[in-house]
């Protein structure tokens, strides 16, 4: 192995490594700390944190389902997914730091909600986000992380190439 992907395999395993930790460290403080459904207002209308179980998926996609079709579903999409993102990032050239640390961000943020949906059946969710009248579902640390590895993923299909 050559310095170069020497150096793109270090890359993934600190962001995803300091996703994952943020992500369950994060879960842990706020499972000891708050009762669940009870909300802590930090800027008042805007943002609150609030400890919900979330037992679906995105915006509680199937959580109305048994909880053992869920967890064998998420469990084996999460599985499937996080190869899809390996194999991507493993043919990201090195030239494109931005696009693979886009896919560290997804990988790292898959993991810890799987850490979740293993644990609990359920992911840890927190990050509870309105504006006026429109309520965000709540999401946690993993999640905005997929969702910016998402953005820059979809930069670089929009844009074919990526800043760097």
């Amino acid at each position: 192995m050559n310095m170069a992907n020497k150096t793109k395999y270090i890359r993934l395993l600190i962001i995803s490594g300091l996703i994952v930790g943020l992500d369950q460290i994060s879960k842990v403080i706020i499972s000891k700390t708050l009762a669940l459904h009870h909300s802590i207002p930090l800027i008042p209308g805007f943002f609150n944190i609030t400890y919900v179980l979330n037992p679906g998926g995105a915006f509680g996609f199937m959580a109305n389902q048994s909880s053992t079709v869920r967890v064998l579903i998420f469990l084996f999409v999460s599985s499937l997914a996080i190869c899809f993102i390996l194999y991507f990032y493993i043919n990201t050239p090195e030239t494109h730091t931005f696009l693979s640390a886009g896919f560290a961000l997804i990988f790292g943020g898959a993991i810890g909600n799987m850490i979740d949906r293993i644990r609990l059946g359920k992911v840890i969710d927190f990050l509870d986000f309105q504006i006026l009248n429109t309520h965000w579902p709540a999401f946690n640390v993993a999640d905005g992380a997929i969702s910016l590895g998402m953005a820059i993923f979809i930069f670089h299909i929009i844009f074919k190439k990526m800043p760097d």
